[in-house]
This record gives structure tokens, sequence and C-alpha cells, in this order.
């Protein structure tokens, strides 16, 4: 799996460098800094800003990039445990979902369930996560009703971002508890709200129609703590 950008290589380096096999380097770094790198115990190559372009698709490296071990997706068995689960439910921009995982690693999330694609990649979500995917559980599952029905067995409340939601902070959230972030466009279907024991909202200060995703779980995550 090829990861590049300065921030999400050297979260990897710092964390988890066993994880490492190749560091490139398209850029000049200090000596004392290579000579550090050199003694990581991975192999680091100094490649042409036109090679490290083409390994990934133009994308912008910043001139580090890092070859590591694949990232070990987790079945929604090992995660049931936890207190406090993120259920994205058909998001499909990968910047969303990186952004998403990034705020619930600050605010203290155990685990993020992916539910709804037919196929994630998780290298986008590595870097939009600015690493933070690498610490984070992670389960993918294609039907999130089969995981609400199984979580709300194992006992957590289910709470869903929904426009006409009360707002959060007067609900009363229990100990396990799930939030469910819905498509960027529609929301959650009626079939998922269905299944909830609340939905949730933020009052906006102004007649605003609503946030960014990303944003508004990120306020939900902060409030359901």
């Amino acid at each position: 799996m090829l990861i590049y950008g300065k921030q999400p290589v050297y979260y990897l380096l710092d964390r988890h460098k066993e994880k490492v096999q190749t560091l490139y380097l398209a850029k000049e770094v200090e000596k004392k800094e290579y000579a550090r790198l050199m003694r990581m115990g991975f192999e680091v190559k100094r490649i042409p800003p036109n090679a490290a372009q083409a390994m990934c698709k133009n994308g912008n490296h910043q001139g580090f990039l890092a070859e590591m071990s694949g990232l070990e997706v987790l079945s929604l068995k090992q995660v049931v445990g936890k207190d406090f689960i993120v259920v994205l439910s058909s998001i499909t921009d990968v910047g969303n979902i990186g952004a998403i995982v990034r705020s619930a690693y600050a605010l203290g999330v155990e685990a993020v369930v992916v539910c709804g694609l037919k196929h994630l990649s998780i290298e986008p979500v590595v870097r939009s996560s600015s690493g933070a995917l690498l610490d984070m559980p992670l389960v993918i599952q294609n039907n999130i009703h089969d995981v609400l029905n199984d979580l709300k067995l194992a006992g957590f409340g289910l709470y869903g971002a929904v426009m006409d939601g009360m707002d959060v902070r007067d609900v009363t959230i229990g100990t396990k508890r799930v939030l469910i972030l819905g498509n960027e466009a529609e929301g959650l279907s009626a079939r998922t709200q269905s299944k909830l024991d609340h939905g949730v909202s933020i009052t906006m200060a102004h007649d605003f129609d609503s946030l960014n995703v990303s944003a508004a779980g990120a306020i939900l995550m902060d409030r359901m703590k």
C-alpha cells in the first residue's frame, strides 16, 4: 500500500515504522534527518520528482512516499466490546471519510464502520485522515441494516444524524453508543431511520440548511463524548 504526503508519511514513520517497507524521497532532507531515516530499518530510496508523480498518479506527495504493509480490516465482532462507534452509511467521498476518521480519532471514538460501498480505497482515506486511520479500528461491511441489528443486540444505543432530529444536547446519551452518519446528498434512508433510538441534529444559529457531513460528524462526536 502506497502512502504519500509529508504528514501521513511522518505519522507512519513515528508510530508504525515496522509497517514501512520502502521510503521514497523526492526532495532533499537535512543530513541529520536523512541519517535518522536510514537507521530506521527499512529501505530508503531517492527518486526524481517525475517518478514520484508517476507513482502517486499526480497526487500531492510533497516529496515523501512510503510503501507499507496492508492495513488490517476488522470484523464487527471484534469491535462490539467497545463503547463509542461511528457508522458511515453510503458516504462516498474518501476525503469526507478521512476527515471523519481524523475527527473520530481525536475525539475518542473507538471504531469506524463503513457501510454501503462495494469497494473502499484505503490509501486515500489514510492520506485524508492525516494518518489517523492507521490507529483507528476499521470495519467494512456492506449491509448497514445487518450492522445496526447486530449493534443493537450487543446493547448499543443508535443515534442517527437527521435534519429534523432532537438537538443532540437535549438527548441523554447512553454509555454504549453508535453515531450513524448518512450519505452526503441524501442522508440516512427511511429504513435506517426506522432503526434509530434517537435522531439527533445540530441547532443552527442562522437559517442555513446543513453542514458538510464531516463537520457535522465532528460536532456530534464531541457532544456525544
